[in-house]
């Protein structure tokens, strides 16, 4: 297949490159910078140029493909709610191109959106639509496609990780290094399912190959990592102080941060092992953090 590749040059879709062209398929990949251009033609990749700022652009990127893997979403988490705004009109303008064909549509979500209340593990078999999280959009836009006809499916993220990005957690890197200390949020006790980015790589080759409409694949290798073993790894591969946070003082130091610091995200992969036979075998996040590019 002719795949489009939004988010192509990023964290993730920098290794779903490979991954794609190593199992036959050409990848036709997003990017709007010279840059980025280079970076694909180096991989074997064919350049489309656009933003995620013009949704026309990645419409006419899906126009030329005969699948879609959508990869890329605004990660400045400061405009978290806008960017998943964004995300929607992005979504709306690829779908278009692919109404009345059955051209498969693999969109990115979140793995909070299969858990059925606080503390339970997201499956692959349950969607929330009362879910407070802004991501959900993503899924209910393509849920109103999938309602169309359009051959949509999800793969769900955690933290993906290596020794150089952990997905929320290199934000709280960054704060944890302006505030000369790594705080959690009061016992610490709430996780954060994660997987090593070159498993994810893997799972959107399978299931973009697998094609089927309305599935939904949690991208989970470790199910809940507890925010206090994270804290204490960044502890010691900063060299910085750890402390408990509560109240005021928590607020003060997350910031915008304080939407994720003590929530729950965890989630299951039991049925996208089971039927696409994805088996993790990236290094656990707790290591990641141990050997920090720093």
């Amino acid at each position: 297949m002719k795949i489009f590749l939004t988010g192509a040059t990023g964290f993730i879709g920098s290794q779903i490159v490979p991954q794609l062209i190593q199992g036959g398929h050409q990848v036709l990949g997003l990017t709007r910078s010279d840059a980025g251009a280079k970076q694909l033609v180096a991989a074997g990749a064919e350049v489309h140029r656009g933003d995620l700022e013009e949704p026309t652009t990645l419409r006419s990127g899906a126009e030329k493909a005969d699948a879609v893997i959508h990869c890329a979403f605004d990660h400045d988490f400061s405009r978290f709610v806008e960017n998943c705004q964004k995300d929607k009109r992005n979504i709306e303008a690829m779908g278009e191109a692919l109404v009345g064909s059955k051209r498969p549509f693999l969109i990115t979500s979140a793995v909070g959106m299969g858990s059925r209340g606080p503390g339970q593990l997201g499956t692959e078999d349950f969607f929330d639509e009362a879910h407070q999280h802004p991501r959900k959009v993503s899924e209910e836009t393509g849920n109103a496609l999938l309602a169309r006809g359009v051959a949509v499916s999800f793969v769900r993220l955690p933290q993906v990780h290596d020794t150089r990005k952990q997905g929320l957690i290199s934000p709280l890197i960054e704060l944890a290094r302006s505030k000369g200390r790594v705080a959690y949020l009061g016992e610490g006790k709430n996780r954060f399912a994660a997987a090593h980015v070159s498993d994810v790589a893997r799972l959107y080759k399978l299931a973009i190959e697998r094609a089927e409409p309305g599935a939904r694949w949690n991208a989970v290798a470790e199910e809940g990592v507890a925010m206090k073993d994270i804290a204490e790894a960044l502890g010691r591969s900063l060299e910085l102080p750890v402390v408990s946070v509560a109240g005021d003082e928590a607020n003060d130091y997350f910031g915008w941060m304080m939407m994720f610091a003590g929530t729950d995200m965890i989630g299951s992969s039991a049925i996208t092992r089971e039927k696409l036979g994805w088996k993790p075998v990236g290094t656990d996040l707790i290591n990641d953090l141990d050997h920090l590019e720093v």
